[in-house]
């Protein structure tokens, strides 16, 4: 048991429940290591098969806590020194590097994606082998607009194809679930409240199999999206420009601008041209 997740076995199956609701489950220190220990754990564990990601309340990941990030690097970038991109680097990746285990562990993992599941919950999620939603679900890299590159832009390629990564990417438009699945984010879209029926079934079915080969399975393709998108070097890229665009002037003036008058509101600036997320009219 964590503050951030908790772990739940039905079987050979693996839940790992992000359980921090009233928070919409944003990304965290304690959060990425929490993540990180439960992912090691099951990938270890001799009984697990299959690993579940799913997540309490309204939202699956509302992305990084903007709350504490951004007073994070405001008071970094006034402390009289100069931007250490290596730093920030090994320090992003420790977040990047964590979230990869979803796609890099010998064990299949599904995420099972309700409400809101952006900016720092794609870099999460879409690592995941399979990904199944709800039709409350709504994917999007709003701070593609500013203040942000993906952590593994490869995931993007690998699940839209080049063209429609680039379109949303360009624009960091908001997917729903059934724009997803229709163009390929994600295996599927259903009703909400069969979402988790859905995807404990898919999981307990996929654990029918041997151990032996889920694993060979998952070594063998990912080997070919190893050849084909070179996950290693499109993270680092993706590490090297997330601190970049959060170090550009327009950053810069993003954080002020959140220092100045809160997170939620700068944000609400940055979202309201374009009509989506938070400032969809209701």
């Amino acid at each position: 048991m964590g503050e951030a997740i908790r772990i739940e076995d039905d079987g050979a199956v693996r839940h790992v429940v992000l359980c921090r609701p009233d928070e919409l489950n944003t990304i965290t220190l304690g959060f990425r290591d929490e993540l990180d220990a439960a992912l090691d754990a099951a990938d270890r564990g001799p009984g697990v098969k299959v690993v579940l990601l799913r997540a309490e309340g309204k939202a699956f990941c509302a992305g990084f806590g903007l709350d504490w990030s951004t007073v994070s690097q405001a008071a970094a970038d006034g402390e009289g020194r100069v931007w250490d991109s290596v730093a920030d680097v090994q320090m992003i990746g420790r977040f990047g590097h964590t979230f990869a285990k979803l796609h890099s562990i010998s064990k299949p993992t599904i995420a099972a994606v309700q409400g809101w599941c952006i900016a720092g919950g794609t870099d999460m999620v879409l690592n995941a082998d399979l990904i199944v939603a709800g039709e409350s679900a709504r994917f999007g890299y709003p701070p593609a607009r500013v203040w942000g590159v993906p952590e593994a832009p490869w995931v993007w390629v690998a699940r839209l194809g080049l063209e429609r990564a680039k379109r949303y990417l360009f624009t960091g438009d908001e997917l729903t679930g059934t724009e997803a699945a229709a163009a390929g984010m994600i295996l599927e879209c259903i009703p909400d409240d069969g979402l988790q029926g859905h995807a404990r079934a898919l999981a307990q079915r996929m654990a029918l199999l041997p151990l032996n080969q889920l694993q060979m399975m998952k070594w063998a393709l990912n080997d070919v999206a190893r050849h084909q998108y070179q996950p290693d070097t499109s993270r680092l890229l993706g590490f090297i420009f997330d601190g970049v665009a959060r170090h550009t002037q327009e950053g810069v003036d993003f954080v002020a601008r959140a220092q100045e008058i809160g997170w939620r509101d700068a944000v609400r600036e940055r979202d309201r041209p374009f009509g989506d997320y938070g400032e969809r009219p209701r």
